[in-house]
């Protein structure tokens, strides 16, 4: 079947996501170790990824957790820090993609505010044909319901939607209904990936 929308998770695949190393530069790697192991920061954005409020989120487990309430709220006070950068080989091929006409869309495990601020900061957040995110949805990947959120969004047979994703279960996921799938584990391989799917050239792929 032929490829005709191709789907790009966003952390890690558009902008990188790396908490861990935003803390380590803020407050060094063992008071960022001792932080993730008292407080469960991880747990918190999975709230805000389905759908909890970001900022008010965020500010209950720091002021939950006041040994590290400074700490805690740079979540959100310097969450763009965090979010960054953009990984601009992705990006050019998203456009590449989008100037042959080729529609590209987005699902992505992202809270309803870090989206918004996310939008207002990186343009390419607003170039896609469809969005899902999970806190729209209130459900997230590897779930079903995302998944069939962007079916029928888009109304597609499955075999026809390519998607990128950095993490397996999210790719596994994708791959049990039908859908063709790409392991994203850095541009280059997902430039090759295009190419052979004959949606770029290598000169357009570069």
């Amino acid at each position: 079947m032929t490829i005709q929308a191709v789907v790009f998770d966003i952390g890690n695949v558009l902008l990188e996501w790396n908490p861990e190393r935003f803390y380590d530069a803020r407050i060094g790697e063992a008071r960022r170790r001792a932080l993730f192991a008292e407080v469960d920061l991880i747990g918190m954005n999975e709230r805000i990824d389905l759908g909890a409020p970001f900022e008010a989120t965020i500010m209950a487990t720091a002021e939950a957790h006041p040994t590290w309430q400074a700490e805690i709220e740079l979540w959100h006070d310097d969450w763009l820090a965090m979010a960054s950068p953009l990984i601009d080989h992705s990006v050019r091929l998203l456009r590449a993609l989008r100037s042959k006409g080729i529609p590209v869309h987005a699902l992505s495990n992202f809270g309803v505010g870090s989206f918004d601020l996310a939008q207002r900061t990186y343009d390419v957040l607003t170039e896609f044909d469809v969005t899902i995110i999970s806190g729209d949805l209130k459900a997230q990947k590897p779930d079903a319901p995302i998944y069939e959120a962007m079916e029928a969004a888009t109304g597609l047979d499955r075999g026809a939607l390519l998607f990128t994703d950095d993490r397996l279960d999210n790719i596994q996921a994708a791959d049990a209904r039908g859908w063709r799938t790409h392991l994203f584990d850095g541009p280059e391989g997902w430039a090759d990936r295009l190419v052979t799917e004959g949606l770029l050239t290598a000169q357009e792929a570069v």
